[in-house]
């Protein structure tokens, strides 16, 4: 066991200095992953990426489209035959039909490699033709990446953790409860570990859905062919100061610890450990129509996820050594099209705020970092509406519940994002002094010109800061 073990590391280092060696001298590669938690648009966001990447009428702020170097850009078959491809095609094809719908979410690991062939610039322009550079994007369920944070705490303190953070949560009373009225050192009993595991995965499914990030295991929400399984058959139980032998609380230790050590880490060694470019799709939006509790939740998460990024630069010799780091890492408040574009700075300034210590971390560690708000896809268009004598600037756009057109003012975002911040740091319960909503747009048709990708904001700007100088 131990000597297939080291076997298997020595056959990875290898494969890594292959492929570094091949990066490096021959077609470079950059890998990008994108990731976020539920609703944040990760599948609209790769689609209408690859899209605008291949017909670029619509990039000007990728500044090797804007100077018309990038002469083509293709899909090729992907360098991982284990991973599924994304399904670009009928992504694509649900957003472009005469009646668009929104694609499928993402449940499980995807990959797709977009090779683009750029002239060089400058002083080499001259001397060199064109090369090709692969751009291999890995998409990924955010609950996912979050389980990352699991890897450096026991089952003691996860448990401690999650009871507290989840005590005054009115999502978690029925679990509470349940968990109150079992003795975790009564011999175990499979049907009362499967009630606690299901009635916990209700818990974070019901927190999702209200907008809290902390929805760990991340399994729970999208077990794919583990579901029923023993290593999904555990939840938080309060502490003792010993577990009985064969008891319920140690037997839900032991698969905590085997949840970790056969589904979290082979997730990061096989798919996030190789990944150097990193997307983080927030929807910032929604925390803040969900409430200060929601807010609170959000910042703490992203700042805890960056610990699994492994921030900080790479360079020739780390990839030879295996040592992949995270280079850069945009953090993306999605739906922007939600607002009109005069607070757009607003929505910028708050992702800023909401993941300035995550940023700041990654900093110290040589990573660049930037926070922006985007648009995949836009789905609304802008107006501005007089109401009882005001002058409001609204977005219009077909609801998706309804099919009906709507005009729609979601609020003012406050200048100062600690206006935000500061109640929801507190503990406040709801906001004081405003009122935030959010509305489900359905995409709006497209009629795309030759050589347009679909329409968006601040997409190329995106594009620029993950890739660009590798261009």
């Amino acid at each position: 066991m131990v000597i297939s073990q080291i076997a298997d590391g020595i056959w990875r280092q290898v494969e890594s200095v292959q492929d570094t060696v091949s990066e490096t001298f021959f077609e470079p590669v950059i890998r990008l992953g994108v990731t976020g938690l539920a609703r944040s648009g990760k599948t609209v966001f790769i689609t209408s990426l690859v899209a605008n990447l291949m017909d670029r009428g619509r990039m000007p702020g990728l500044v090797a489209a804007g100077e018309g170097r990038i002469e083509a850009a293709f899909l090729q078959p992907q360098p991982n035959d284990t991973i599924p491809r994304f399904e670009y095609e009928t992504h694509m094809a649900a957003l472009t039909t005469p009646t668009p719908s929104w694609p499928d979410s993402t449940r499980a690991v995807s990959e797709l490699r977009l090779s683009l062939r750029v002239r060089p610039k400058g002083l080499l322009s001259g001397l060199q033709g064109p090369r090709t550079v692969h751009l291999d994007i890995v998409d990924y369920p955010g609950e996912w990446l979050l389980d990352l944070g699991l890897l450096d705490i026991s089952y003691d303190d996860w448990c401690a953790q999650t009871l507290a953070r989840i005590a005054p949560r009115a999502q978690a009373r029925e679990y509470l409860a349940l968990a109150a009225g079992i003795d975790p050192q009564a011999p175990l009993e499979e049907p009362i570990a499967k009630e606690l595991a299901q009635a916990y995965a209700s818990y974070l499914t019901q927190a999702r859905a209200d907008g809290f990030s902390d929805c760990t295991p991340g399994r729970f929400l999208l077990p794919g062919d583990l579901a029923g399984s023993p290593v999904l058959t555990f939840a938080p139980l309060p502490a003792a100061q010993g577990d009985a032998r064969k008891s319920l609380r140690r037997e839900m230790a032991r698969r905590f610890e085997a949840y970790k050590r056969q589904v979290v880490k082979p997730f990061f060694r096989d798919h996030f450990s190789r990944i150097d470019r990193q997307v983080v799709l927030v929807d910032a939006l929604g925390a803040i129509n969900a409430g200060p509790p929601a807010v609170e939740d959000l910042r703490a998460a992203m700042s805890e996820t960056l610990g699994a990024f492994r921030p900080g630069r790479n360079s020739f010799l780390t990839g030879l050594l295996g040592g992949r780091r995270v280079e850069k890492i945009l953090f993306a408040a999605t739906k922007a099209d939600h607002l009109h574009h005069s607070q757009h700075a607003q929505l910028t300034a708050i992702m800023e705020a909401l993941t300035r210590e995550a940023r700041e971390r990654a900093r110290f560690a040589g990573a660049k970092t930037q926070a922006l708000a985007i648009a995949s896809l836009r789905a609304t268009t802008e107006d501005t509406m007089t109401y009882e004598g005001t002058k409001l600037d609204v977005v219009r756009g077909t609801l998706l519940d309804t099919g009906k057109q709507a005009a729609f003012y979601p609020g003012a975002l406050p200048q100062d994002p600690a206006h935000l911040l500061s109640p929801a740091k507190a503990g406040a319960e709801k906001w004081l002094d405003a009122d935030y909503q959010i509305m489900r747009f359905a995409p709006a048709p497209l009629t795309l010109r030759s050589g347009d990708g679909p329409p968006h904001i601040r997409l190329d700007r995106a594009a620029e800061f993950l890739i660009g100088d590798r261009l």
